[in-house]
């Protein structure tokens, strides 16, 4: 990938790879480090990327980025995300996007990110196997169960009200 295709990338994906990551990690500097990480990995590997491919490249280091992001938060306690949810889950909201987040986040993390891949950004299921490393039956699974647990949270909510 030349100079230019990588700049190209930059403004064609920037704001994707930062949408993907803020709805994963519910915080804009940390995804904001994720869009910057993923780019000066791929700048360190430009020359051996082929431009054609550059889209998966970007959203699977994102993934990457992500994961470990998630991890060293579990491993260093992130107080920030437990106030979150603890007031999340006691006060009850009619806003349908606030629901929805928050059946988001009840999911496995591999389920979040098929579904935001799917739905949010709309990859096929061969793309999202390439980009999270599973296989597309694996990927259709994931992503039938994970709709099926957003549906039933929100079924659960209606009743409720």
């Amino acid at each position: 990938m030349t100079t230019k295709e990588y700049n190209l990338a930059i403004d064609a994906y920037s704001d994707n790879i930062y949408r993907f990551a803020l709805k994963h990690l519910k915080n804009e500097m940390s995804a904001k480090d994720v869009v910057q990480e993923t780019f000066m990995k791929v700048w360190v590997k430009h020359e051996e990327v082929a431009y054609e491919k550059v889209k998966s490249y970007l959203f699977t280091t994102a993934y990457h980025a992500i994961v470990d992001w998630v991890n060293k938060e579990k491993r260093n306690g992130d107080f920030e995300k437990v106030e979150h949810t603890a007031t999340t889950e006691f006060s009850i909201s009619f806003d349908l996007e606030k629901i929805l987040n928050e059946a988001l986040d009840k999911l496995p993390e591999i389920q979040k990110t098929v579904v935001l891949l799917r739905d949010y950004e709309g990859y096929n299921y061969a793309e999202i196997a390439e980009i999270t490393a599973l296989s597309e039956s694996q990927v259709k699974v994931y992503i039938f169960r994970a709709r099926q647990a957003l549906k039933d949270y929100i079924k659960r909510l209606e009743l409720v009200v």
